[in-house]
């Protein structure tokens, strides 16, 4: 497996990196459902995770992100159901994801496999009466407030074991084109997710959780290489490469078997005051059932 990750890592370093439509997050290793329906049911309990982020911080109305999503295992319907929120706000301008997910799971060699799709909805909307325009009579800018929403289809695949996992997706697989009320419309670039990581156990109280997250919309891309330092499997810390971009300070601990806590910084090379903060919650609700527990299913970051 070892082997497998060091491959994926050298095929994507090599991509240039830029931004996309869809908002990031830097402690992605926490929140797989938001890219990947495959994911839904992959940890065999009901699992919740909230992270709220804070970008560019001194930038008067700088991005601001909220992210939500729960999944569960649901064996009488052979796999996982998850529900994933995504709300994000950039000055006036704003944008609501909204997808219902299911994951047909089975298990593969030594692993197991969620093959999953997405099905929800994409708003978007602008108050153009709280923008200042050089000219008033631009026609570009709405004279209030303007939204339109679209049916938003995503798919993914999903693969883990006790010690490494897998997922390849993809977002916004339709293309919906966004309609305003004022007329105005723009369209939802189909964006592509890689994620990968490795559990390797350095001795019985250390552990190193490597991982890559890759973004792409097909003509810019966004590579993320994380490194985490687990102490006695309650408390992490690690650094985070964005590529082209800067680094990322990452931090947390879990404060019971159920509740997790995380915190991200990142440093921007190009500007000081575009760095950034991120706080991640996590609860997991166990689910009482007869079934023994699968080895591959790692209560850790898989």
């Amino acid at each position: 497996m070892k082997k497998i990750f060091i491959l994926i890592l050298g095929v994507v370093s090599v991509i240039t990196v830029s931004a996309q439509q869809d908002p990031q997050f830097s402690q992605n290793m926490f929140n797989k459902l938001a890219n990947n329906p495959g994911f839904a049911g992959s940890r065999g309990n009901i699992a919740t995770s909230v992270l709220h982020r804070s970008q560019w911080m001194g930038f008067e109305g700088a991005p601001s992100t909220q992210n939500f999503s729960i999944d569960a295992e649901l064996p009488f319907l052979n796999g996982g159901v998850g529900l994933n929120v995504v709300k994000d706000n950039i000055a006036e301008f704003s944008n609501l994801g909204l997808q219902a997910s299911y994951a047909y799971r089975t298990e593969l060699g030594v692993g197991q496999i969620g093959m999953g799709m997405s099905v929800g909805m994409y708003q978007s909307g602008i108050n153009g009466g709280a923008l200042r325009s050089a000219d008033p009579t631009d026609p570009v800018i709405p004279s209030g407030e303007v939204q339109g929403s679209n049916l938003d289809i995503g798919t993914g695949v999903y693969y883990n074991t006790q010690d490494f996992y897998i997922g390849l997706s993809s977002a916004h697989m339709t293309e919906p084109t966004i309609e305003w009320s004022d007329g105005q419309e723009f369209d939802l670039s189909r964006h592509y997710f890689l994620i990968a990581g490795y559990y390797y156990e350095i001795n019985p109280i250390l552990s190193l959780n490597p991982s890559i997250y890759l973004k792409s919309d097909g003509a810019t891309s966004q590579l993320d290489v994380n490194t985490n330092l687990i102490y006695n499997n309650k408390m992490w810390g690690g650094v985070s490469y964005r590529l082209d971009e800067g680094l990322i300070l990452l931090a947390g601990m879990n404060l019971n078997e159920d509740l997790r806590f995380g915190l991200s910084y990142d440093v921007t090379m190009m500007n000081p005051l575009g760095n950034s903060l991120e706080i991640m919650l996590g609860y997991n609700f166990k689910i009482k059932t007869n079934k023994a527990v699968s080895k591959y299913k790692n209560p850790r970051f898989l």
